[in-house]
């Protein structure tokens, strides 16, 4: 950043060599340079209005290898600052009203201007999940999906939402300028119009037709990229981010780590930490983090999304033909739908369920996690197989894969995810999951139960109890022996001083804001605190947002402890070594049950059947060779020898907590 101090005037030399040099201004007074600045480096440019220009020494090396000098060369710039070493090559209009800083490279665009006072996309309303704007968001630089989920849903809230709403809104005009900003290091290549945006250091933008009142927020750590064909308007991209390939954005807030290409087209949407768009639609789409869609044809409309994956042609409607395009759909973490897929929104589905085929009633299975939800073709009630996703090996490859997809390289992470399969907020959904098919059990001998307009076959009714039963197991023992770790106890009454909560935080319901699992009164407390004037700041809040996600396993075990004494019947203060012993054996069962339905389900990927189209011009040996040498072996495959590693690992702390809980009795 360079001050008013740091320019002088013109020499008459350094006039005489610019105009030599084909260079023409109405006021060379109101051109400043640094000391050092070389006149010989600027050529065929016509300047106007307050002028800025630094020291052009450094050549800029290309990836070719080819040296450009630095300096400008066929432009016209107007009230601009341009740093040093800065290239301003073939410009066809004009570069106006713009701060240039130091390393910038900018060849062969037509129009880069600011226009009036812009705040950069900073304030725009996303008509998100309501296409009439029931539920719009105002996007901002630091935008989280928990902000814009709080923002969407909680308009119940009505006076925390306008204070947040008020934040944004005192941010954009923090920032609001006449003059936008090329940031240090930045490549601008090939564009043919640029308008009103802030584009931050170390961007790539290299062929993008229209860029509109937006934002480029790039870093050196997380750079930048939009490629050619792009055209974006009302627009912010966070750190990380590529936008390419014809994708097409209008109203729209791209988060951290995100990929939009090969002509996507979206508007009215948000799209958080790690999702990934290609060839399909986005319709005031609430995309949490991982949203991923890969395929034409596949319409993303009126929906909040997360860790979710669209198949091709996946689509929803949200358009009644009476009141307009009101109706909105939730689809909770975790969710999949399969090709050719359709829901009708309203509509709610739970975590980790996978739809299958078309629903034409609305249909709400929040209560139901890690379930199929599948088309009948003889009912227009859809068919609910409630608990199956446990055992399903793609689950856990999924919970796998999403830590390790994380593409956000930037310091400061804006979105707080946490990567639970089970956690209080699913582990809920399967107690209340639990209680409707019992109840359902008890109400009705019939081979076909209904809950909604979903039909559930009397022994998915009896396994779905089952799975959720050791879906329950797995998490508690998980949490009870993370409890105990690493201690070592006499008494049974060290025991459970150990196991008293060290705070009463995160009992009661847990939800999930679009990546962020939390206990539903936190998230109320942060309201408060925003409705008393406590919290008053984009920034504050999002301070807010991480030392909850950063409070996550303290409070975790306050919301399992309540539920280990209500499956055991026994208050924590009674508990004794036999009882953890009792608690962990069951634990034990849980986890090799699970690991060993997950093995099964890996297995059938290896079958005959599924050799089919190996091994083209061979028998069932050459198939087998075949699909060895592209797939690997069963036993070597990467998913199974985790689950096996898994089951070894888990079996042994168990163990080696019961032999800790054995020496305690032995001392009593």
């Amino acid at each position: 950043m360079y001050h008013q101090e740091d320019y002088r005037n013109l020499t008459g030399d350094e006039t005489r060599i610019l105009r030599l040099n084909g260079c023409t201004c109405d006021d060379w007074n109101r051109v400043l340079v640094r000391d050092g600045f070389e006149p010989s480096r600027c050529r065929n440019v016509i300047f106007s209005g307050d002028i800025r220009l630094g020291v052009f020494n450094k050549p800029f090396n290309d990836e070719s290898g080819v040296s450009i000098p630095s300096g400008i060369l066929n432009a016209r710039l107007h009230n601009c600052t341009v740093g040093s070493d800065v290239i301003i090559n073939n410009i066809g209009d004009y570069i106006a009203n713009y701060n240039i800083e130091d390393c910038v490279v900018i060849k062969n665009c037509g129009k880069i201007n600011t226009k009036g006072i812009s705040t950069f996309g900073n304030g725009t309303s996303v008509a998100v999940l309501n296409e009439t704007g029931g539920r719009a968001v105002k996007m901002w630089d630091k935008l989280s999906a928990h902000e814009a989920y709080i923002i969407a849903l909680y308009r119940h809230r009505r006076e925390a939402v306008e204070l947040i709403e008020k934040m944004v809104d005192e941010y954009s005009d923090s920032i609001s300028s006449g003059t936008g900003t090329i940031g240090y290091n930045s490549r601008v290549f090939n564009c043919s119009n640029i308008r009103n945006v802030k584009i931050g250091p170390c961007s790539y933008i290299d062929g993008s037709i229209r860029l509109y009142e937006g934002s480029v927020n790039s870093c050196e750590a997380d750079p930048v990229y939009i490629g050619p064909g792009v055209i974006m308007e009302h627009f912010i991209v966070c750190s990380g981010s590529i936008v390419t390939e014809s994708t097409l954005i209008d109203k729209c807030f791209i988060g951290q780590g995100c990929v939009l290409a090969k002509h996507y087209s979206a508007e009215n949407s948000l799209f958080f930490a790690n999702c990934g768009g290609y060839h399909g639609e986005a319709c005031s789409v609430f995309a949490g983090p991982y949203t991923v869609t890969h395929h034409k044809s596949t319409l993303l409309i009126a929906g909040i999304f997360s860790f979710m994956n669209a198949g091709s042609g996946s689509n929803q409607s949200n358009h009644m033909y009476k009141l307009g395009p009101i109706h909105q759909g939730i689809m909770e973490r975790g969710s999949k739908t399969t090709s050719d897929s359709y829901l009708l929104w309203p509509a709610r589905i739970g975590p980790f369920t996978l739809v299958v085929g078309r629903h034409f009633k609305n249909v709400d299975s929040s209560s139901l996690p890690f379930s199929y939800l599948i088309e009948s073709s003889e009912s227009e009630a859809s068919i609910l197989i409630p608990g199956i996703n446990l055992r399903s090996v793609g689950t856990i490859r999924d919970a796998q894969k999403w830590p390790l997809r994380d593409r956000r390289n930037d310091p400061l992470k804006i979105d707080q995810i946490n990567f639970s399969l089970l956690s209080p907020y699913t582990i809920r959904k399967m107690f209340a999951g639990r209680e409707i098919l019992r109840k359902l059990q008890s109400e009705s001998e019939a081979s076909i139960c209904y809950f909604g307009n979903m039909q559930i076959k009397r022994a998915s009714l009896e396994r779905g109890i089952e799975l959720y039963q050791t879906g329950i197991n797995k998490f508690l023992g998980n949490t009870l022996i993370k409890r105990l770790e690493n201690t070592e106890f006499r008494t049974n009454k060290e025991l459970v001083k150990r196991l008293t909560p060290d705070c009463l935080k995160g009992k009661g319901e847990w939800i999930d804001l679009a990546g962020l699992i939390a206990p539903k009164t936190e998230i109320d407390n942060l309201l408060n605190s925003v409705e008393s004037g406590k919290v008053s700041t984009g920034e504050s809040l999002l301070k807010s947002f991480m030392e909850i996600h950063n409070s996550y396993y303290d409070w975790e075990w306050a919301w399992s402890c309540e539920r280990i004494e209500e499956e055991a019947g026994i208050s924590i203060d009674n508990f004794t070594a036999d009882i953890i012993i009792g608690i962990v054996e069951l634990w034990k069962k849980s986890v090799v049950d699970l690991d060993n339905l997950l093995y099964e389900d890996a297995r059938k990927e290896f079958t005959l059947s599924s050799m089919t189209g190996f091994g083209i011009d061979g028998g069932d040996d050459v198939k087998k060779l075949d699909f060895e040498q592209v797939r690997g072996e069963f036993e070597s495959n990467s998913v199974v020898s985790a689950i096996q590693v898994h089951l070894k690992q888990k079996s042994a702390l168990g163990d080696e907590l019961i032999e800790r809980m054995k020496r305690v009795k032995k001392q009593l």
